[in-house]
């Protein structure tokens, strides 16, 4: 399957991250696949192992997370690569049309067609759901997995929480306005559909067999996934090379300048020890 390639572009950078100031050198190119959405990406090359970064729900490559992981990847002559979803940012689709299937696809179509070698997968939020599905279909490929505020099995568990009511209400307008301080309107609108698909993708009720060394990062100020996930997480995985590392001032989206640097020492760490 071959990428598309999409015009250069310029950026304007927003303020310093972790590391650098941003730079945006790399361009975007386009990953075309028949029947599915074409999917936006941009890639550095470099030494393996290559870092692939799964943004959060209904997020874009842009986020400070994945320009601050381009710098540092640059720094030491890895590949690194990053992309939008079906729907979001560049790439083609409805966002709204999305399931955690879907997205696995444009995960492993990504990990596919684009990485190349062996790669440190890090996915934050839903995106770190999205890593340990990739980890179980292509486990050959994974050289180690980094999570931040691991959001396994949320749809599922969040809709479980409400009331008898609410999920019947949910149910007959087949959508659930669910409620977020990081989304644009104060909530993501989830269809129903997208809830009960997300049943067929759920990991924390059984031993996940995945063996690569795992390293898991979430602030205990967390309001929308709970800092107990990801110590539940560790205890599921088979690997017995894992860590799991908490900041108590951290929110969700670990975003601060300690929070990224923190991030940016653990693949660091992950890359000598590989």
């Amino acid at each position: 399957m071959a990428a598309c390639w999409g015009l250069r572009r310029s950026l304007l950078c927003f303020g310093r991250t972790a590391l650098s100031v941003c730079r945006h050198k790399t361009s975007i190119q386009y990953l075309c696949r028949p029947d599915l959405p074409t999917l936006a990406y941009r890639k550095l090359n470099g030494k393996s192992p290559g870092v692939l970064y799964l943004p959060g729900y209904a997020s874009d490559m842009y986020g400070q997370k994945a320009v601050a992981l381009e710098d540092f990847c640059k720094s030491l002559g890895h590949s690194f690569v990053r992309f939008d979803y079906s729907g979001c940012g560049n790439s083609e689709g409805d966002f709204k049309k999305q399931t955690v299937g879907k997205l696995k696809k444009d995960v492993l179509s990504v990990l596919d067609d684009v990485c190349v070698g062996p790669q440190i997968l890090v996915g934050s939020s839903i995106g770190g759901w999205l890593m340990l599905l990739a980890a179980l279909a292509r486990p050959e490929r994974i050289a180690a997995l980094v999570g931040v505020a691991v959001a396994a099995d949320f749809f599922v568990s969040a809709f479980n929480e409400l009331t008898v009511e609410e999920k019947k209400e949910i149910e007959e307008n087949g959508e659930w306005s669910l409620p977020s301080k990081y989304a644009k309107d104060g909530f993501y609108s989830v269809p129903y559909e997208t809830i009960k698909e997300a049943e067929n993708h759920c990991l924390l009720a059984s031993p996940i067999p995945i063996s690569c060394p795992v390293r898991l990062i979430h602030g205990m100020q967390d309001e929308d996934v709970l800092w107990h996930v990801s110590l539940q997480l560790a205890d599921r995985v088979n690997s017995t090379d894992v860590d799991v590392i908490l900041r108590k001032q951290g929110e969700h989206y670990m975003n601060g300048k300690d929070d990224m640097k923190l991030l940016v020492y653990t693949i660091d760490d992950l890359i000598d020890k590989l």
